[in-house]
């Protein structure tokens, strides 16, 4: 019995039935990926606290009594030609309350500045009971030449804040980015569309 003979034709065929079936398989990887990746996102965002709506509510259900505090606001610019002032400087709130305050930012330069804020808190282990649910200090920021924009931030103070905390300092200071980083080149490409 002689082997079956395989013309050109027979192992083009082969050859398309082979990738047909690794095209299937990538399709239905796509879809398995794409029904999995919002259970992926939304766990993703859990484990890392981003994006989380319900933080609010969380706190506001808190069993812990509201009590009243003050709040300091303070602004620094680490030598950027960015001028950085908070709307008020002070402000009496009750624990678990939502805060909204401004910051207003103007670039003194003839020139655009990217910046990023960078937080701190006073007393330092006053941070943890500081949950900010909307701020300019996530991402960064590009002002352009004699620009004023206004900045917020969106938080809350946690019910939970040790009694002996009657005061607390939020500060930033916003500090220049080096040119290279990743938003400046996407500047530059969007500019030049």
């Amino acid at each position: 019995m002689s082997a079956p003979v395989v013309t050109p034709n027979t192992s083009v065929r082969l050859a398309n039935r082979r990738l047909a079936w690794r095209l299937m398989w990538v399709v239905a990887g796509s879809l398995l990926f794409a029904a999995v990746q919002p259970s992926l996102y939304r766990a993703f965002c859990e484990w890392t606290g981003i994006y989380d709506i319900d933080r609010a509510d969380k706190l506001a259900r808190s069993t812990v009594a509201a009590r009243a505090i003050g709040i300091e606001f303070d602004a620094n610019s680490f030598d950027n030609g960015l001028r950085f002032s908070p709307e008020v400087t002070t402000l009496s709130v009750q624990t678990g309350d939502i805060i909204h305050l401004t910051y207003r930012v103007e670039n003194t330069r003839d020139t655009p500045v990217i910046g990023q804020a960078v937080p701190s808190y006073g007393p330092k282990h006053a941070a943890e009971y500081v949950v900010k649910l909307d701020c300019f200090c996530f991402k960064q920021q590009t002002f352009a030449p004699h620009e004023v924009r206004q900045l917020p931030v969106v938080f809350i103070i946690d019910p939970r804040l040790p009694p002996d905390l009657a005061t607390v300092t939020l500060s930033y200071t916003f500090f220049e980015v080096p040119a290279g980083s990743v938003q400046a080149q996407m500047a530059k490409t969007e500019a030049a569309l």
